[in-house]
């Protein structure tokens, strides 16, 4: 039975992976495209920016899952019963609910890109302006001050909250059963359901266990490979 239990729970834990490196590799770079939208001097996207970000920031991620999953398929309902013929409201009407791991996906990148750009623009903003302006005399354009200069400084000051966060991601990564999204959690209480056992459930904490450990010592070998850069 052990060795059933853990085949399934391995199966679950797949789609968690899945769900968690699709997540990085798309709310990390989304992340800092945001900060700047944060940091702009132009003030409506300034605003605008900082306002998705409170937004997001401000109401639980299992509201925005259910809302991702199931808004799309609500407002084709209300475009369909609508009397106003056009091309949008037509869009709407044949708009089909979302694959649950895309809209999951979708839900997860939203989220933890508003919270990583937060965590760069304050590792950004720490920078003095001195380094931006000694780059200028030396003849290297803002962007090439930030790539070359700022940026690997800027990873220094942020990995320990960044590993915070992405620790926190695997974990987050079971809300997904929300939408029905078979993940590890979802394989856990299946075996209650089925026959009675509640072990499997515990015994899932041994793999976020490993999944955290592991990043543990990424994230400290990768501190200690900046560690170079003074904080």
């Amino acid at each position: 039975m052990f060795w059933t239990v853990t085949a399934s729970l391995l199966e679950g834990f797949g789609v968690t992976l899945k769900l968690f490196g699709l997540t990085l590799l798309f709310s990390l770079p989304l992340g800092l495209i945001i900060s700047f939208g944060s940091m702009s001097k132009f003030k409506p996207l300034k605003w605008l920016t900082k306002t998705v970000v409170w937004i997001i920031r401000g109401t639980p991620l299992m509201l925005q899952l259910i809302i991702v999953y199931y808004g799309p398929g609500l407002l084709g309902v209300w475009a369909s019963e609508t009397a106003v013929q056009n091309s949008f409201t037509a869009w709407l009407a044949g708009f089909t609910v979302m694959d649950r791991f895309t809209a999951a996906l979708v839900a997860f990148v939203i989220n933890y890109a508003c919270y990583f750009s937060e965590i760069y623009r304050g590792g950004i903003e720490s920078i003095s302006k001195g380094q931006y302006e000694a780059c200028q005399v030396l003849g290297m354009s803002r962007s090439q001050a930030f790539f070359h200069v700022v940026l690997l400084q800027v990873i220094k000051r942020i990995i320990a909250p960044m590993s915070n966060e992405i620790m926190t991601l695997v974990k987050d990564t079971s809300l997904a059963r929300i939408i029905a999204v078979y993940e590890i959690i979802w394989s856990g209480e299946a075996f209650i359901k089925t026959d009675g056992l509640l072990w499997p459930l515990f015994y899932t904490g041994a793999f976020y266990l490993v999944c955290c450990g592991l990043l543990t010592v990424l994230f400290n070998k990768l501190e200690k490979k900046l560690s170079y850069f003074s904080v």
